[in-house]
């Protein structure tokens, strides 16, 4: 749906509604797939907007991006399926100095059990099974496990 943009305005104003009270003064999104919801939802919410990336394995603010010291800050996901790249845009934001006071994301592929360590918001909320190799069909047939995604692919 990001692809349009009409429709990314419209979910960054969907997840903005729901901290229109909060005094957000700064939206941050991990590099690369919550780029441009994160700038929607600023956008709708007078907010400014960075993005973190990971450098040499660590999540950090590059491009000059900063942060003011305790700055209101609302980090924003595409897709939250583990909640790993939200927590590590979280620990880089915390570093430099940011308040995060919540996460959220379009979609989260763990109905509620991912641990972001901040409180954790999403337009849609499913439950996406997994199961172990072993008793994984494909698997079975040698087709390759790709996980896509900022993070190295995994087979």
């Amino acid at each position: 749906m990001l692809q349009f943009p009409d429709k990314a305005e419209n979910f960054g104003r969907a997840i903005a509604e729901k901290f229109r009270d909060a005094g957000i003064q700064l939206v941050a999104s991990p590099a690369i797939g919550g780029i441009v919801i994160g700038h929607e939802v600023a956008r709708a919410l007078g907010a400014r907007f960075v993005w973190t990336e990971r450098e040499a394995g660590q999540m950090t603010l590059r491009r000059g991006f900063t942060v003011s010291p305790g700055e209101k800050t609302l980090v924003v996901e595409d897709v939250i399926t583990t909640g790993g790249s939200t927590r590590d845009t979280i620990e880089a934001l915390k570093r430099a100095g940011a308040e995060v006071i919540a996460a959220a994301s379009i979609i989260d592929r763990s109905a509620g059990t991912a641990d972001v360590g901040v409180p954790l918001t999403a337009l849609a909320s499913l439950k996406v099974l997994s199961v172990e190799a072993s008793k994984c069909d494909a698997c079975k047939l040698g087709e390759p496990v790709v996980k896509p995604g900022s993070r190295a692919q995994k087979q």
